[in-house]
């Protein structure tokens, strides 16, 4: 059973940055694509970014395109999500998620195995 610990949430001001961190207790994390998602309240599950298993490959959802950059350390298990220049639009529960395959993916039916999530709230 894989697990995924995301933690790096929290609250600030627009404009302001915060890195997102997940790390997964999978044994062959470097065969498998991470996702992270996010979601407001009352609103679908929607694709942030994706990077393929070895990095090379990553996917922007447009709204966040030129502000967040989705990475990997998969010797340390964990997929990295930094956020720059936070909008209040931006305010959401973030979730990672991990693919049983090599390659990107961008919707959430496409990844069996999802952290708790943690919340991120970007005040105006």
């Amino acid at each position: 059973q894989v697990q995924l610990v995301e933690s790096g949430g929290g609250l600030v001001q627009a404009g302001d940055s915060l890195r997102l961190s997940c790390t997964a207790s999978a044994r062959t994390f470097s065969s498998y694509a991470m996702g992270w998602f996010r979601q407001a309240p009352g609103l679908e599950r929607d694709i942030v970014a994706s990077i393929s298993s070895r990095g090379v490959i990553t996917y922007y959802a447009d709204s966040v395109k030129g502000r967040f950059t989705i990475s990997r350390d998969n010797a340390k298990n964990t997929v990295y999500l930094q956020m720059n220049s936070l909008k209040p639009e931006d305010t959401a529960v973030y979730y990672c998620a991990l693919r049983l395959t090599t390659m990107v993916g961008t919707t959430a039916d496409e990844y069996p195995y999802w952290g708790q999530g943690t919340q991120v709230t970007v005040s105006s």
